[in-house]
């Protein structure tokens, strides 16, 4: 049976925004992954490897998964912690 997991990408470093940082992903695993001895490229007869499927909620993707009779593994995002800074805290010491 299929192994997939559900979770939500991280945010590119590169950028401060949090675009496309709202959608679930159901990606599967690989399996029958091959190394390639002389550039070092890992690759796999596996089509499911290339699939990633967006959802709009974790719930459409749980039930997907469900009716699809897939195994899934759940990565609930961290959630980040906001530390509120003021200009003035750096006289006031």
């Amino acid at each position: 049976m299929r192994k997939a997991k559900i979770y939500i990408p991280n945010k590119n470093p590169m950028q401060s925004g949090l675009g496309k940082t709202n959608k679930w992903i159901l990606e599967f695993e690989t399996e029958n992954r091959l190394r390639n001895p002389l550039m070092g490229w890992e690759s796999s007869t596996d089509t499911y490897s290339e699939l990633k499927l967006e959802f709009s909620s974790k719930e459409l993707a749980i039930d997907y998964a469900k009716k699809k009779k897939i195994d899934y593994e759940i990565i609930e995002p961290k959630r980040r912690k906001i530390v509120k800074k003021s200009y003035a805290d750096n006289f006031l010491k």
